[in-house]
């Protein structure tokens, strides 16, 4: 009895196994697919490690041009997630990186814009 179990589970461990290896490799080629139209935004998403769109949502900003908006949203946001404030310093540091990267999507657009 016992070896039929273990069969049993063997298989189904086998079987599971191989739907993650092919789902997996199936992500794998969607992934490569939609990263060939890399544009410098994707580059600079790449390394702050948030989308400009995360970093939208994460202020609550639909403009990103509108830096008195963008500014006030941060300052906001940065100041009650204070420590000292009891806040929480993970919540600070998201607000951050979104300023951040909406603020490097900004330079990357005046910079391409010049050349």
């Amino acid at each position: 009895m016992l070896l039929s179990i273990s069969r049993i589970l063997g298989r189904a461990f086998a079987k599971a196994l191989q739907e993650e290896y092919a789902a997996s490799k199936n992500a794998a080629r969607i992934r490569a697919d939609t990263n060939k139209s890399s544009s410098e935004s994707d580059f600079v998403s790449s390394l702050s490690g948030i989308s400009l769109e995360e970093a939208k949502q994460i202020l609550n900003v639909s403009d990103i041009h509108n830096a008195d908006e963008v500014s006030r949203k941060y300052d906001y946001l940065f100041n009650i997630n204070d420590k000292k404030n009891g806040g929480s310093l993970y919540l600070q540091s998201k607000v951050f990186r979104a300023k951040e990267r909406i603020d490097e999507e900004l330079q990357a657009k005046s910079s391409s814009s010049n050349v």
